[in-house]
This record gives structure tokens, C-alpha cells and sequence, in this order.
């Protein structure tokens, strides 16, 4: 396989970047299942329609994930996300997380933190997303929160976050979709910033 598939699918040959194009088959694997979820139910989703969209074959998608379970086990899982998203300073988090949705947007086409946008497409994987939402993302972010009202301010920073993420991915905001990166992160970045570090003076 080469580039340029629907779901960006590398080649996944021998050699030495062997390693490297299996990672980005399966990127490209887990970018078409997110690609569906938004539009339509976990129930309605076939393994050949994410196989054709990620630019490989079905056989492929079940060598490197197993079977279709544990494909959407993956997906509805936010932990290797969330370590993206929060790996920053806590004085920086604000302007890093939004950095961070802007430019998974911009490079990829999507986000893997806004599938939580989409939870009530999914009936019962909607309940398990908004449990791991919760668990790996919220509550992760909320324990790295001095102070009062860790929980809320963190519920309050990601709302923000996701209202800039859907704005900008979703609504596909014309303005905001023309404007510069580093000009959006210092715009939006204060507003999340404060609810981590409420009083704090953030610049970029």
C-alpha cells in the first residue's frame, strides 16, 4: 500500500521501515474507525468499510488488532490521548491543549478527544466512551489541579476546549479555520488556562 489512501495509510512492507509504516497502518486504522464513529453507530460499522477507507485490507485490520472487539476497545479508550493532550506544564496546559486540538485538526483531519462529541450515536459504546471521557481525561486532568473545585474547573477547562474543538472541526468556523495557530492559541488559551490555574496572568 502507499500514501495517499482515504485513511492515509503508509506501505506496511519488510526492512527497516517496517516498524514504522506498521504504526502508521494502524494510525490510519484507528483514524477511519473515529471517522465513522462520528457519523453513524459502532453497530453499523463494518470492518470492510474501515479497511477500505484506511487504504488496506480487512485481513490487515484483524492481524493488527485482533478482531473487531478489541478494535472499538481501542477506540473508545482516551489514555494514550490524554497524555498527548495534558503534557505540558501545568502554567502552559492551557495554551498546549488548545495547540493540541488545533493541530490534530489541521494535520489530520480530526481529534480523538472530541469522539466524546459524538457518545449518543453510539448506545451502549456511548456509555462506555463517556466513562473512559470521565475516568482518563477529566479525572486525570482534575488530580494535577491545585486548589478548590479540581473537579469542576476541570470539567469547566475541557468543556471550553471541546467548544473550541467543535467550532473549529464541526461547525468549521470560516474565520477561525483561516486564522493563524499561534493567534488562536492566544486568544483561547487564557480562557482554558484559567480554570486550571484560576488568578493566573497566562501570555504566549
Amino acid at each position: 500500500m502507499t500514501a495517499g489512501a482515504p485513511g492515509g495509510a503508509a506501505s506496511h512492507g519488510a526492512g527497516p521501515g517496517g516498524r514504522r509504516d506498521a504504526e502508521a497502518t494502524k494510525a490510519a486504522i484507528l483514524r477511519a474507525v473515529r471517522h465513522f464513529m462520528a457519523r453513524q453507530a459502532h453497530a453499523d460499522i463494518t470492518l470492510k468499510a474501515v479497511a477500505e477507507r484506511a487504504g488496506v485490507s480487512p485481513p490487515l485490520v484483524l492481524k493488527y488488532f485482533g478482531s473487531k472487539e478489541a478494535l472499538f476497545a481501542r477506540v473508545l479508550s482516551f489514555e494514550s490521548d490524554a497524555e498527548a493532550l495534558l503534557d505540558a506544564p501545568l502554567d502552559r496546559l492551557g495554551h498546549h491543549m488548545v495547540r493540541h486540538v488545533l493541530e490534530t485538526q489541521r494535520h489530520h483531519g480530526t481529534d480523538p478527544v472530541l469522539r466524546i462529541v459524538f457518545a449518543s450515536l453510539q448506545s451502549d459504546s456511548g456509555d462506555v466512551l463517556r466513562a473512559n471521557f470521565h475516568a482518563q481525561v477529566t479525572e486525570r486532568l482534575a488530580r494535577r489541579l491545585p486548589g478548590p473545585d479540581a473537579g469542576l474547573r476541570a470539567e469547566l477547562a475541557l468543556g471550553a476546549l471541546l467548544g473550541f474543538g467543535v467550532m473549529y472541526g464541526i461547525a468549521r468556523g470560516p474565520v477561525m479555520r483561516e486564522s493563524d495557530t499561534a493567534d488562536l492559541v492566544a486568544r483561547y488559551g487564557p480562557l482554558v488556562q484559567a480554570q486550571l490555574t484560576p488568578g493566573a496572568v497566562c501570555s504566549e
